[in-house]
């Protein structure tokens, strides 16, 4: 603060990580790794100084702290705020810390499920697996007094399987990620994903392409929730909204959808994989609903884009690791459930496709345009599934898209996956939910025929 600074703030961080991979019918690959140092930040205005250091000698961390202070440049005296000691939330405890397990109790559960699809299905040619777990200890601490400290856990466990019927060859992609210990891991488990693998490896054989063309498309409950996260979760995102950059900027407290539309970003969810019990700036998580019955309720926010808009941060600021900044970022978004069902809203679709599984999307956010890759659904016709479809494009844009969600079921999920969010060069995880929703029109890739 010696320059000027408005504000700073400290964020420590000691990461462990575990990494265990099958290829071939046997663990093969293991590796661990420790990640350690502090990120000193400086706000003046809207404007950041930044940098890190990995050693964290008294010298070090003031010859980092000089550095993100000459953001500012004047002389200026400093008093310290008396110190307050926030006690976080607890939204993630747990039984066993990975901490406290060794590789050859975690290898069992990796063998096991290689061992569980191939006894599933004898198409089964190759398996790969995995088991990366994660720890982090947070220390925080900012020029405004605030004290305070995270636990943050991580599991992610998964299975690829590949089949091949003739000459064709399939696969299939199944993973769950938890903020949870080892207690996680269970037969039980292993035998769900090895189930979800191979029956979605196999439905791919039967699976063709719809025509191509605009149509209505029906979002399946869970994974589809990459609808909200790539087409409107970003463009909520406050730095965008603050810059203009974002569709979204100008429409704060008016309708941007149907009024039983309810989208929320939260960071509250026990044990979920976008929890945190304090967001990277220190401030409280929360539940923030985005979206209130089909109004734009609120941003998604930092310290900055709070300041700028006068309103209390959200829990929303979060950052790859103490060598980034924090930006506005999402955790766990999702729509509530809506006064329809899943049946009556299939059987309204005379032509369209019903989709449920995607490997990845992405968006614009200034126009909002989308696009995502389903890898797997089903045609709808005369308000029945019908054909598998595999391998398409679905293409729009996001406040449109919004608008045109003419129903929504009342079966709500929370996608369990190894979702991770990618924004200016850094990744942070996060989930996605979604009930089953109509979109009236959206245009899919498929065949010319």
């Amino acid at each position: 603060m010696s320059k000027g600074g408005d504000y700073a703030d400290l964020y420590f961080e000691h990461k462990t990580s575990g990494n265990l991979g099958l290829e071939d019918g046997k663990v093969n690959r293991a590796f661990s790794n420790v990640d350690f140092g502090v990120g000193i930040r400086v706000l003046k205005g809207d404007q950041t100084g930044f940098a890190y250091t990995e050693t964290l000698s008294l010298n070090e961390m003031l010859n980092a702290a000089k550095l993100a202070a000459s953001i500012a440049n004047e002389n200026s005296t400093f008093k310290p705020n008396k110190t307050e000691e926030k006690i976080p939330s607890d939204f993630y405890s747990i039984s066993k810390k990975w901490d406290d397990v060794s590789v050859k109790d975690k290898v069992p559960f990796v063998q096991k499920i290689n061992d569980k699809v191939f006894k599933l299905d004898e198409k089964v040619i190759k398996v790969n697996a995995f088991l990366n777990d994660e720890t982090s200890y947070i220390l925080f601490y900012n020029s405004e007094g605030r004290l305070t400290y995270d636990y943050r856990p991580m599991v992610n466990f998964g299975v690829v399987c590949i089949m091949q019927k003739g000459d064709k060859i399939e696969n299939f992609y199944s993973a769950r990620s938890f903020r949870k210990g080892f207690e996680w891991l269970s037969d039980d488990l292993v035998s769900e994903l090895a189930h979800e693998v191979v029956d979605g490896t196999n439905l791919l054989f039967e699976a063709g392409k719809p025509k191509a063309g605009e149509m209505p498309v029906v979002m399946g409950a869970g994974g589809s929730g990459i609808l909200l996260h790539e087409a409107i979760g970003h463009t909520f995102e406050a730095d965008f909204n603050r810059k203009g950059t974002s569709i979204f900027s100008d429409k704060m407290g008016k309708k941007v959808a149907e009024k039983f539309i309810n989208i929320i970003d939260d960071g509250t969810l026990p044990n979920n994989r976008g929890s945190i019990n304090i967001d990277d700036e220190g401030n409280d998580t929360q539940k923030t609903y985005l979206v209130k019955d089909g109004v734009l309720n609120s941003y998604i926010h930092d310290r900055i884009s709070a300041s700028y808009y006068y309103v209390n941060p959200t829990g929303n600021g979060r950052r790859e690791s103490f060598r980034n900044v924090p930006l506005p970022r999402m955790r766990a978004t999702y729509m509530e459930a809506g006064p329809h069902s899943k049946d009556d809203i299939i059987s309204s679709v005379d032509y369209g496709v019903y989709v449920d599984n995607f490997s990845n999307g992405e968006v614009k956010i200034g126009a909002g345009d989308f696009t995502f890759f389903v890898k797997s659904g089903f045609l709808i016709e005369k308000g029945k599934l019908t054909q598998p479809v595999k391998d398409i494009n679905i293409i729009g844009n996001g406040p449109e898209a919004l608008a045109d969600i003419s129903m929504a079921a009342n079966d709500y999920a929370i996608d369990n996956g190894t979702w991770t969010c990618g924004k200016s060069g850094q990744s942070v995880p996060v989930t996605c939910g979604l009930p089953t929703v109509l979109v009236k029109s959206l245009t899919v890739g498929g065949t010319n025929a």
